[in-house]
């Protein structure tokens, strides 16, 4: 796959090789973190329920905020930042997320726990944005897109790593202990950058209204909109996991952070198989990841009462959760080659989206009585509505390639 045409923007200093190995590592540190904070919350639930007296299902609502907090800062931080210089940029969007997750720490009620989390998510988009555009100007011509690539390794091996460990914190120590392990992720993310990421000039080339109006298109906007409903079956599963997991699996607690750890793994091995199947067809990649979820999906509704169905059917939803999500990524770089930044941020927001919708609606049925089996059927349901508004997009596009 060849690396997306991007307009990259000058460095005051070009750093060496190594200079430059360390600068996508400061990078990927912050994806790190991001993407400690954004799974782990899910094997929390059940302890911050405890300990602030609520339901989990209302607890929930919090990975929905901070979901909300990415929709809507990704766009607007985005736009509004536009012309400010990518180094300070990187910089603030990552103290706020550190401020963010101390203020979740420090919470003492579920409504500012709400908050924190929100604001928490707000530059979660924007800065995955940011960092693959200094990645790629990082970067010689024709390893732009592994630099990138690079850079997302860090949310990667977050479900192998930081997930596991954060959740097992939370478990030994108390929830609030797994939010302050991403705050000193936080702090040394922000040290890394200030000391390894040179600063740069210009605005990274393209304008803010030629990146907003490729948000236009028909093939971005149903490519997005597939994937904020068709990976939000995913959440709808992996929001309510740590419950799932005791109540119906037979697990013990102690267990679950070894389940998110193959959750992680299989969301590893689905990123190493997207490469080559995407190269081939992403059309055929993204259409047989959309249907292959909603199955897998199925399966962990129809055996999760067998602990070993239970910890195949999370590893299975990983793989192909990645797959889904890797294809569609390079879809949206095709189609909007000329806007990267704000594409880039608005596909985490799309993700993002998606989680919000996937726990709010896994939170619904829940909260209904319907128990903890019935969030996978509602991941099935948004699996198939996902595939069906990608088979629209990609009829159309075959449809104007003969016209």
């Amino acid at each position: 796959m060849s690396a997306p045409r991007t307009a990259v923007l000058e460095l005051v200093r070009t750093p060496s090789p190594a200079g430059a190995r360390l600068a996508i590592l400061a990078l990927a540190l912050g994806g790190f973190g991001v993407g400690t904070t954004e799974f782990a919350s899910m094997g929390l639930l059940p302890f911050i329920a405890e300990d602030l007296g609520a339901s989990i299902p209302s607890v929930g609502t919090s990975i929905s905020l901070y979901a909300l907090g990415v929709v809507v800062g990704a766009p607007l931080i985005t736009a509004v930042a536009a012309r400010m210089e990518r180094k300070a940029l990187l910089l603030l969007l990552m103290g706020v997320f550190t401020l963010g997750n101390g203020l979740s720490a420090a919470a003492p009620s579920l409504e500012l726990l709400y908050a924190a989390r929100f604001l928490s998510g707000l530059p979660h988009g924007a800065y995955f944005g940011v960092a693959s555009v200094v990645a790629a100007a990082l970067a010689a011509p024709g390893r732009r897109g592994t630099a990138v690539a690079r850079v997302m390794l860090g949310l990667t091996v977050a479900n192998i790593v930081g997930v596991p460990v954060a959740a097992a914190i939370g478990g030994a120590l108390g929830w609030r202990a797994a939010y302050l392990l991403v705050v000193v992720l936080g702090a040394l993310t922000l040290a890394a950058l200030a000391l390894w990421v040179p600063r740069s000039q210009g605005n990274g080339g393209a304008s803010v209204r030629r990146e907003v109006g490729a948000l236009a298109r028909p093939q971005v906007v149903l490519t997005l909109v597939a994937g904020a409903v068709g990976f939000g079956g995913m959440f709808a599963v992996y929001t309510y996991i740590s419950p799932t997991l005791t109540e119906l699996s037979g697990l013990d607690i102690t267990a679950v952070p070894w389940v998110l750890a193959v959750f992680g793994v299989g969301m590893t091995l689905g990123s190493l198989l997207a490469g080559p199947l995407v190269d081939r067809s992403i059309e055929r990649t993204a259409l047989g990841a959309g249907a292959v979820t909603g199955v897998a999906l199925a399966f962990f509704g129809l055996f999760v009462h067998l602990p070993v169905a239970a910890v195949a059917g999370a590893l299975w939803i990983g793989i192909m959760g990645s797959l889904f999500t890797t294809s569609l990524q390079v879809r949206l770089l095709r189609e909007a080659k000329d806007a990267p930044s704000l594409t880039a941020a608005m596909n985490h927001a799309a993700f993002n989206l998606a989680n919000a919708l996937g726990a709010f609606l896994g939170g619904a049925v829940v909260s209904a009585g319907w128990g903890y089996r019935a969030p996978a059927w509602v991941g099935v349901g948004l699996a198939v509505a996902g595939l069906l508004i990608l088979a629209v997009a990609v009829r159309r596009r075959a449809l104007a390639a003969r016209a």
